[in-house]
């Protein structure tokens, strides 16, 4: 079941169509990444060692278990860049996370696949029945990675695992507080899944599963 909770009080399933600021490639970004010893070079691909090749060692973007998923996507579509990939995320989870709290329902259902659209609505519906209005605030992320990444067919799929404070308050129809507090930012761990077609000429991603992180 899609999910992710942020507080115990507050649970949405959020989707957003990521925009080509996430794997969008300026020109200056590695061709290929994987976690290797010190010193030592990958080639992009199996027999392409003429190709330029630049390692990001003891990387913080990706996990380890990431890297053959990362390896395939990349080979897959060479204008993917794992470091942009992950900064677009970030600012795409704040984005996400704002317009559902707002209870944007257009915006975000123009933005995410049918199952996540699903759940989100149900969860703002139910919102807006006992009268309550979300005012929350992400203090920060305190990191973003990579957790876990696959070629199934012509699909790429990421799962970035953020760590965040997020302050909530949940009010009522009178704007008095039912519960949370905007002083206490309170520590989240979420795991969200975006996809994207590798040889589409759409650049956009689609986040399709959230979820709570260990």
């Amino acid at each position: 079941m899609v999910g992710i909770v942020l507080l115990a009080m507050v649970a949405g399933f959020l989707a957003l169509r990521l925009y080509s600021v996430l794997g969008k490639r300026t020109g200056h970004e590695q061709t290929f990444v994987a976690p290797v010893e010190q010193g030592q070079l990958v080639p992009s691909a199996p027999g392409d060692e003429a190709r330029p090749t630049v390692v990001i060692e003891n990387s913080n973007v990706f996990e380890p278990s990431a890297a053959a998923g990362i390896r395939a996507i990349i080979a897959a579509d060479s204008n993917f860049d794992v470091a942009r990939f992950i900064e677009g995320s970030k600012a795409a989870y704040r984005m996400i996370l704002e317009a559902y709290w707002r209870g944007d329902e257009v915006e975000l259902a123009e933005l995410t696949d049918d199952d996540v659209r699903q759940s989100f609505a149900a969860s703002i519906a139910e919102r807006k029945a006992a009268g309550h209005v979300l005012d929350n605030r992400l203090v920060q992320i305190e990191k973003a990675i990579i957790s876990a990444a696959r070629l199934e067919g012509k699909t790429a799929e990421i799962t970035v695992r953020f760590d965040a404070d997020i302050a909530a308050v949940t009010r009522d129809a009178d704007n008095n507080v039912v519960a949370g507090s905007l002083s206490d930012a309170v520590p989240t761990h979420d795991a969200w899944t975006f996809s994207r077609a590798v040889r589409s000429s759409d650049p956009n991603w689609i986040l399709t599963d959230t979820d709570e992180s260990a």
